[in-house]
């Protein structure tokens, strides 16, 4: 049996809309160690990595919003999921905003080296204090993980580049600032947008992620709830329009589930203040269901 462990990291120093810090609390709430429980797991609820409190830190850096505090923060993350995978079980980590995927990349990198990675979500995430709009670091981490940015970030748990850009999938992108896409096209990730995505269908565009992603014989899955339209998904702090529809949201993770190849996963930027009876921390418990090999027979 499958042992899965629940780490919660309630960061909103990584964004600048607060409310994401109660992520993790709108996931628990909506049932979802009961409901992995349920398909057949073992499933333990390891508690919430320490995080700091914007409100007693101050903004040194205007392109580096909280520098030091989310180092921090992810120093903790990735030492609870480097242990957790060491273990031999599987880390589920609910957030908190996007910036917490430096620690949780850093700490699978540790302990299976050659993991690859699906980052689902609308935004590129590949912005650096060079070319950030807003200086905020949710906007940072794959860039971060691949070797791109401030070197606290890129060098952070002692090593770079966590990933290799041939093994990194990002899709359902429909969002990215001007100067990250120089960045996006210079890496060499591969990239299935929103209109590759309309064009071809969920499936097959999942099946050739699956296959980049999972080149090495592992997949971290980074798992955006702004990825899906706001119709479906309407707590997130950064929405955009035309995204993923509910069936093409359980069908990537269908796919990925029968692969075999899941190792971790991460599930942030669900902001109950915005939403609307916890309809999008819903959602991230039914698609977590769908990867964990929830299916209708």
């Amino acid at each position: 049996m499958k042992e899965l462990r629940i780490i919660g990291a309630p960061s909103d120093v990584g964004q600048s809309r607060r409310g994401v810090d109660m992520g993790p609390s709108a996931i628990r709430y909506a049932g979802l160690q009961e409901r992995l429980e349920r398909l057949g797991y073992s499933v333990q609820d390891l508690g919430n990595v320490e995080v700091p409190t914007p409100e007693m830190h101050t903004v040194t850096h205007p392109k580096l919003k909280y520098l030091h505090e989310v180092v921090r923060m992810c120093e903790g993350i990735c030492a609870v999921v480097e242990r957790t995978l060491a273990q031999g079980h599987v880390p589920v980590i609910l957030g908190g905003d996007h910036s917490i995927s430096i620690g949780t990349v850093a700490g699978v990198a540790k302990v299976k080296p050659d993991v690859g990675v699906i980052w689902f979500d609308a935004h590129g995430d590949m912005n650096t204090d060079e070319t950030t709009p807003s200086g905020n670091i949710h906007g940072m981490p794959l860039a971060a993980s691949l070797g791109y940015g401030h070197p606290d970030l890129v060098r952070f748990a002692g090593f770079a580049p966590k990933l290799q850009a041939s093994r990194v999938a990002l899709v359902c992108v429909r969002s990215i600032d001007p100067d990250e896409a120089r960045i996006v096209r210079q890496s060499g990730i591969h990239v299935f947008t929103m209109a590759e995505i309309d064009r071809r269908g969920m499936g097959l565009v999942m099946e050739d992620a699956i296959r980049i992603a999972g080149a090495g014989g592992g997949i971290h899955l980074s798992l955006d709830l702004d990825a899906l339209d706001p119709m479906f998904a309407p707590g997130v702090g950064t929405p955009v329009n035309g995204g993923v529809t509910y069936r093409e949201g359980h069908l990537a993770m269908e796919l990925l589930s029968a692969s075999g190849l899941l190792t971790s996963v991460d599930v942030v930027e669900v902001n109950p203040i915005l939403d609307e009876h916890n309809r999008t921390g819903r959602m991230a418990v039914e698609l977590l269901e769908s990867l964990f090999g929830k299916t209708v027979l």
